[in-house]
Formats: C-alpha cells, sequence, structure tokens
C-alpha cells in the first residue's frame, strides 16, 4: 500500500501535467475566441459558424502542432512516477 504523501504528490504532479498539456490549445482558443468576437461586435456579425468554425481549425492546429510535446510529456510522466508505482518501486 502506498503512503499517503506519495498518493498526494504523484496526483499533485500529474494535475500540473494536465495543465501544462492543456495550456496550448486553451490559449489559442481563447485568442481565437477574443478575437473573433471582437470582430463581431465591430461589424456588427452575428453568425454562429463565424466562431465556431475558426476556433476549431486554430484548436486542431496547435493539437496538431504541440502533439509531440504532449505525448513525449505524459510519457515521461508515466515512465518516471506511475510505473514505478504500480511495479512497487
Amino acid at each position: 500500500m502506498i503512503e499517503e504523501i506519495i498518493f498526494y504528490d504523484t496526483l499533485r504532479h500529474a494535475l500540473w501535467i494536465a495543465v501544462i498539456v492543456s495550456v496550448p490549445i486553451l490559449t489559442v482558443a481563447l485568442l481565437a475566441g477574443v478575437s473573433i468576437g471582437l470582430v463581431q461586435a465591430l461589424t456588427s456579425i452575428q453568425e454562429m459558424t463565424l466562431t465556431f468554425v475558426p476556433k476549431l481549425a486554430a484548436i486542431v492546429a496547435v493539437f496538431w502542432i504541440s502533439m509531440g510535446f504532449m505525448t513525449q510529456t505524459m510519457v515521461s510522466f508515466f515512465q518516471n512516477q506511475l510505473v514505478p508505482l504500480i511495479v512497487g518501486g
């Protein structure tokens, strides 16, 4: 049975990894949403697809670009933190 401090430290590290992995996508979604909202407010165009399609395209592009970073970060977390706990090391 793992100790409580090891459990909470692993949980804290996992949450930090989740934040690091999600930051690029959330940042681009925020910037795309604000800029498209600004354009909509300035031009008085209220079209639903105008916000959805560019934001989705930006998110997919950033996901595709940062996929290697995300995979490497998560694999290193699993190999260095979780697998030794599962094996019992």
